[in-house]
This record gives C-alpha cells, structure tokens and sequence, in this order.
C-alpha cells in the first residue's frame, strides 16, 4: 500500500511518457499539429463536432462566455455547488451571476429551482445557464434545453467530472455530456485528478462552427492567419488581430499526453464504476451513510464517490491520521467572501449547504487498488464503531 491514499490521482504509464518524449524531440513543442490531432480524437470520444484545446478549464470557461457575448447586461444561471471558475467566467466579463439550489438527490443544479427563478423574474436579463455534471452526474439537458429555449437562454455546460458520462434522452438515445447535442457549448479539464490529464489543460466542445471559430481565434490574442478571414494580405508571413483575445494556448507535448490518456479512457472509466459499485455495496447498510444517486436512465462518470455522513470533520481527521486523504467538494460559491460581499447569504440555497455540511469526497481514481479501498471502507466503518 502507498503511504498515502489520496482522494484523487492521475494515473501516468510508459506509454504516456514516450508520447511526451516523441513530441519533445519532434519541430514542435507548443501548440501544433499534436493539438490539433487532439482536438479531432477528444471531439470524436465526446461525440462533438468540434473541439477547442485551451490552457486549463477555466480557460474554457472564459473563452466561451466571451463567445456567447456575455457583458454587462447579463444575469446568468448557475449552481452553488462546484468550483468558483464556474461562476467566475460570467465575471470576468462584467456579467452577473445568479444561483439555483441544487436538486439533494443528484446534486446537480436544480431544474425546478432554475424555472422558478425565471418566472419570479420575467423582466431580469437572463441570458443563460450554467449547468455543472456535478461528481460526474450528468445534467438532464434536453430537460434544461425545452426551460431555456422558452426564456430564450443559452446553455454553456461544465462537463468537467463527466467525460464518458451521459443520459437516456426522451427517445432513449444516448447523450453524452458535451456531446452538443442540446448545450450552445461544453467545457472539459485535463487537471491531473480528472479522467484524463495534460497536466494542465482543457477542451470546449461544441456544434456551433461559428463559436468554434470565434473561440480559436480568442485563444490566441484575437489573432487569424486564415487567408479567407483577413481583411487583406501582404504575404505568407501576414497575420491580423482582429479582437483583443488572450493567450490560453496548449502545448503540443501537453496533447500528446492526452491522447495516450484517451486510449485508456473507456478502461478507466470501467475501473472508476467497479470502485463506485463496491462502495455502494459496502455502505448499503448503514442509513447514517448517504451514497451518491445511481438512476437508470444516467451512466455516472463517478470522477468523484462523495459520501454524506455526520461528525464530517470528526471523520476527515480521523482518517487522516489513517493516510487517507480525503477532501471537500466544495464550499458553496455563494458563501465565499467575494460572493457574500455581491449579497449573497446563508440561507439562500439551503440544500447546498445542508450538503456542505455533511459531505466528503473519499479515495476515487482509476489507480486505486482493491486493497486500498478496503482498507478506506474499514477505517470509514470504524470511526463509526460499526466495522
């Protein structure tokens, strides 16, 4: 066993390694043709279209609400219950957010939170939603696609815990989170404790070929070399910078990491939902334990196993002091200091913090062995007097 057990873990192979080393000695380290090569075989996994290679997630995030024009005429709808970047993007832009209570069973944003929002506030300048596939859940969102057509929103997804993830649509067909079927645009990381790692990095997917190319020209300083975008041409070295963008490059070495990590992508997702069902089994009994939801109609990506329990500090010290690193996800973004000064309160979404209170993200990564998680379920059931 490891000296430690971390809550999440990439998982870095031989393979992955000589990728890296390839493009180290190849004429490009930064961004070129490796990330283009990822983009097509991240966008044919996802089911997209399109797909768009950034810097990191929150890159992604910025870089599509500068696509869907977000300013500072807009309200825009997301969840209490993930991380601050998702309600940031909207700032950056000078936009406003406005949160939904989550739904406690999914963890999810709330459908019917966000459909009351909007009809107590039929004057307001909602523009759009942010939905997040909170711990891989995936977001029902053909549901929010039929609230947001009628209030004329946009849906930017958070796909980011749910690569591989996806629903049952009202035909049954499959939907994978960030497929584009029904959001505007979709957003994925490549943080080191997701599925799929470049160390740093993300992706924006998407059906919309004018987004797309919006975004990949934002990506790098506003600036085209395309010959049928310039407004004129001096010559094979003429560029244009044609909107003030940002530099959120990818490297091509960072790429090639990812596509190695693809090639396990189905694997590993096996392994997570092997690890998830033992959980579940483990605690079944014990009703002071709250599981994640499992549906019928909804492939969970488990990126994280978040349990529920009383004494929650009490049982992350405990364990601990057993070399188990577990973690909390996450405090809710509208009691963090920035957002309670924009007004926001305890109080205002009570099933977020009722889950905050209680709730605890333990050992979840490909990597984790059979041994690992034994020892993780019995240090849990002993802190409880119940092992």
């Amino acid at each position: 066993m490891n000296s430690f057990i971390p809550y999440g873990k990439q998982q870095i192979t031989q393979e992955d390694v000589d990728a890296i080393a390839a493009v180290l000695k190849s004429d490009y380290i930064t961004q070129g043709p490796v990330t283009k090569d990822f983009e097509e075989i991240f966008a044919k996994f996802i089911g997209s279209k399109y797909a768009i290679a950034v810097a990191n997630g929150t890159a992604a995030l910025h870089l599509s609400a500068l696509a869907l024009d977000v300013d500072d005429k807009q309200t825009v709808i997301t969840t209490p219950l993930t991380f601050v970047a998702s309600a940031n993007c909207i700032q950056y832009c000078g936009g406003q957010i406005h949160f939904a209570d989550i739904d406690p069973e999914t963890l999810c944003i709330d459908l019917n939170s966000i459909e009351d929002l909007l009809k107590k506030n039929r004057k307001s300048n909602y523009t759009g939603v942010i939905p997040v596939d909170f711990a891989g859940y995936p977001v029902n969102t053909e549901s929010l696609r039929s609230i947001a057509d009628q209030y004329g929103l946009w849906i930017l997804e958070d796909a980011c815990h749910a690569p591989g993830g996806y629903f049952l649509d009202s035909n049954s067909s499959i939907q994978h989170c960030g497929n584009g079927t029904y959001a505007d645009l979709s957003i994925f990381s490549f943080h080191p404790v997701k599925h799929i790692t470049t160390g740093e990095g993300g992706m924006i997917t998407s059906n919309d070929i004018d987004k797309i190319e919006k975004i990949r020209k934002l990506r790098i300083h506003g600036i085209t070399r395309e010959p049928h975008l310039l407004q004129e041409n001096h010559g094979g070295w003429y560029y244009e910078m044609q909107e003030l963008g940002y530099n959120y490059r990818i490297t091509d070495f960072q790429c090639a990491l990812g596509i190695s990590q693809l090639k396990r992508a189905d694997e590993n997702l096996a392994r997570r939902k092997k690890i998830a069902e033992k959980y579940t089994e483990a605690f079944a009994g014990f009703d002071f334990i709250k599981t994640p939801a499992i549906r019928n109609n909804v492939s969970h990506a488990w990126h994280l196993y978040v349990i529920q329990v009383p004494d929650r500090k009490g049982l992350y010290d405990y364990l601990r002091s057993q070399q188990i690193f577990t973690q909390v996800h996450y405090i809710p973004v509208h009691l963090q200091p920035y957002y309670k000064n924009l007004g926001w309160k305890k109080g205002d979404f009570p099933n977020a913090e009722k889950y905050y209170e209680q709730c605890l993200s333990i050992p979840m990564y490909a990597g984790l062995t059979d041994d690992e998680q034994s020892y993780t379920i019995r240090k849990i059931l002993e802190f409880y007097n119940v092992a």
